[in-house]
């Protein structure tokens, strides 16, 4: 008897489905992490053994998940915080790479063996397979590091768009951003390197600081500095010594280390905020609204992906980027692997905050 559960998302168009099957005689065994209720992710996480069938409907694809990240978003998720929530029971995860193992007989964009992420937010990836109508999955390539696919979404889709959508940046220009060492943060650095943009790199203050600059740079960072520092006059100097201020700037904090980087931002610059990690609003004085005029604007990459989905920019920006990484001019942040029995571990991780390693269910051993 096969019990479908149709998921949609609140206040957007797309809708998950979830299968639950009982006495399949043609089935695979499968985990998933579900929670039936919002909440601490400590406590209403669970994991579920279930069976996912291989009698596919003819819009369907089986797909066997490899890898899939925990990132800030799948938190806020199960927390109810995130603006796009999906009914509950819910298999968590947003972003990951699975490998296609069959379709339906109507399914022409994918075969088996080819890589596929979520075309969209909600599809459940902290599971070992799952059946998915065609458009609900986009198709990516196989010759690169999985962890590269399995974190290609989010991320990497955010810092490209920050850079490339709210200021007509010439070579040589200069991106200010906080929360520096994050994935995005990573990415934006590399991104920039790339495309002839210099960065300065606001951090925490922390004992491995010099160690965590040094990485920064290796990436491609022009400058790490620390919180403290660039609320000091040493940071006037060293904007002053730029071939001109900041005209962009990234937020991802909030609070006190948002307004710092508005000092620091040209005249009309712009600064996106992309998250709130201090969970303190963004306090803009009226002089720099009045006298330098500068923008203050937001992204947020599910909405962009769900706005332009029919759009070729969205398929040039996926082709851009898995150049990057073939080239090895975009490189994933560092991991730290767990199976999904070990998901308590795994989650209270993640919840203790970015400390150097993005946490990564591992669900194919072949993937590692």
């Amino acid at each position: 008897m096969l019990v479908s559960l149709c998921n949609p998302l609140k206040n957007t168009g797309i809708q998950r489905t979830v299968h639950v099957f009982k006495r399949s005689t043609s089935s695979l065994s499968s985990q998933a992490i579900m929670y039936s209720k919002q909440g601490d992710p400590n406590s209403v996480l669970y994991l579920q053994n279930c069976q996912t069938p291989q009698a596919l409907k003819d819009n369907e694809v089986l797909v066997k998940m490899k890898m899939a990240p925990i990132n800030p978003s799948d938190i806020n998720v199960i927390e109810g915080t995130y603006h796009m929530l999906p009914e509950l029971p819910a298999v968590c995860g947003n972003e990951g790479v699975g490998e296609v193992l069959s379709v339906g007989k109507g399914v022409s964009a994918f075969s088996p063996g080819d890589w596929v992420i979520p075309a969209g937010t909600g599809f459940g990836t902290w599971r070992n397979f799952a059946v998915s109508t065609q458009d609900m999955l986009r198709k990516v390539p196989n010759d690169v590091p999985a962890i590269s696919a399995a974190t290609i979404m989010v991320n990497p889709c955010t810092a490209y768009r920050m850079l490339k959508d709210f200021v007509c940046l010439h070579e040589g220009d200069c991106v200010i951003q906080n929360g520096a060492n994050s994935a995005v943060g990573q990415s934006v650095i590399q991104i920039a390197k790339e495309w002839g943009y210099q960065t300065i790199n606001v951090v925490r203050n922390r004992p491995d600081y010099d160690q965590l600059a040094e990485y920064l740079k290796s990436l491609g960072a022009n400058h790490v500095v620390t919180e403290e520092f660039s609320r000091s006059h040493q940071m006037r100097d060293l904007v002053k010594s730029m071939s001109s201020p900041p005209k962009l700037a990234f937020n991802t904090v909030g609070g006190d280390s948002a307004t710092n980087l508005l000092k620091h931002l040209d005249s009309k610059g712009v600064m996106v905020t992309y998250g709130g990690m201090s969970k303190k609003p963004v306090v803009v004085s009226t002089g720099a609204l009045i006298f330098k005029r500068v923008r203050l604007t937001g992204y947020w990459n599910a909405k962009w992906v769900l706005e332009n989905k029919e759009n070729p920019e969205l398929v040039r920006m996926f082709d851009d980027l898995f150049d990057l990484v073939r080239e090895g001019k975009l490189l994933p942040p560092a991991s730290e692997t767990f199976s999904l029995s070990d998901f308590k571990q795994a989650v209270k991780s993640s919840l203790e905050g970015y400390k150097g390693s993005k946490k990564i269910f591992l669900m194919d051993d072949s993937s590692s």
